[in-house]
């Protein structure tokens, strides 16, 4: 699954790198009529009269994935149930003028006890996905690019108290968990902050929890396990949105053998 993944990670780099070149014009430069024994000088300036000798503009290989899910549908209920057990109605898509390039959606459940105190829950998913470019560089590039900015933002929350870091095994190409406490008038806050890079296309899974009116505070460790667990899963949601299957091959078996077709990368739908 994973490993098989990351595996053939190297031959789709190259499927793609192909795919880039293959795009690229062939330059043919008519032969002249004259014999092979024409002067030096008459063909330089004969290579030079025309446009045929102008370099092909560079092309960049095209992005991996093309699609995003639904935010709201990249985690399903029975994860819901886990990390928000009572905020399966609160669900709310997060506001965009792209839906192909960014989307989101939180949710947020309190478990009231009573004089017992309660039981606090946030949760958010937000995807961002990126386009090849020739001014901007690679999908994969971009998106590379943001995941390191994602995962420093994290570090810096302002008040933020503890703050570690860590990778995440088995969570797309690679992934970051950030944790830190987040003292508030409410409770202390445990926030956990999975950045996750896929080809060419981020998911950021923030998670918090607090005990609120005297109730503990929850497990770090227990928030940090299940925030990986979700974020495994949206990507895995990211990779099925774009034709590939939990054994990371690709729906349409003909994409590589095709000079414009799109090379597709594969994600781990479990962790082994």
């Amino acid at each position: 699954m994973q490993r098989a993944h990351r595996a053939s990670r190297p031959v789709q780099r190259v499927v793609r790198a192909l795919t880039g070149a293959a795009v690229l014009p062939v330059v043919l430069v008519a032969a002249g009529c004259s014999s092979d024994a024409e002067p030096k000088a008459d063909a330089k300036q004969s290579a030079g009269s025309g446009g045929s000798s102008a370099k092909p503009s560079p092309s960049v290989a095209p992005a991996a994935y093309e699609e995003l899910p639904e935010a709201c549908d990249a985690l399903g209920k029975k994860t819901l149930g886990k990390l928000v057990p009572k905020g399966l109605k609160t669900e709310k898509a997060g506001r965009t003028d792209d839906a192909g390039t960014r989307a989101s959606c939180t949710w947020n459940s309190l478990d009231d006890n009573g004089v017992k105190g309660s039981q606090y829950r946030w949760l958010s998913v937000s995807l961002l996905r990126f386009d090849s470019s020739q001014v901007r560089g690679t999908g994969e590039e971009q998106a590379k690019e943001q995941y390191e900015a994602l995962i420093a933002d994290a570090k810096k929350t302002a008040d933020a108290k503890k703050v570690t870091d860590k990778p995440v095994e088995g969570v797309g190409d690679e992934a970051t968990l950030v944790t830190y406490d987040l003292k508030k008038k409410e409770g202390l806050f445990k926030q956990q902050t999975v950045v996750a890079l896929v080809e060419n296309v981020v998911v950021t899974l923030d998670y918090n929890g607090a005990g609120l009116a005297g109730e503990d505070a929850p497990s770090v460790k227990t928030l940090g396990e299940r925030a990986a667990d979700a974020a495994e899963e949206a990507v895995a949601k990211v990779a099925a949105a774009n034709g590939d299957d939990a054994s990371g091959s690709s729906a349409s078996p003909s994409a590589s053998a095709s000079p414009s077709a799109s090379a597709s990368a594969s994600a781990s739908a479990a962790r082994s």
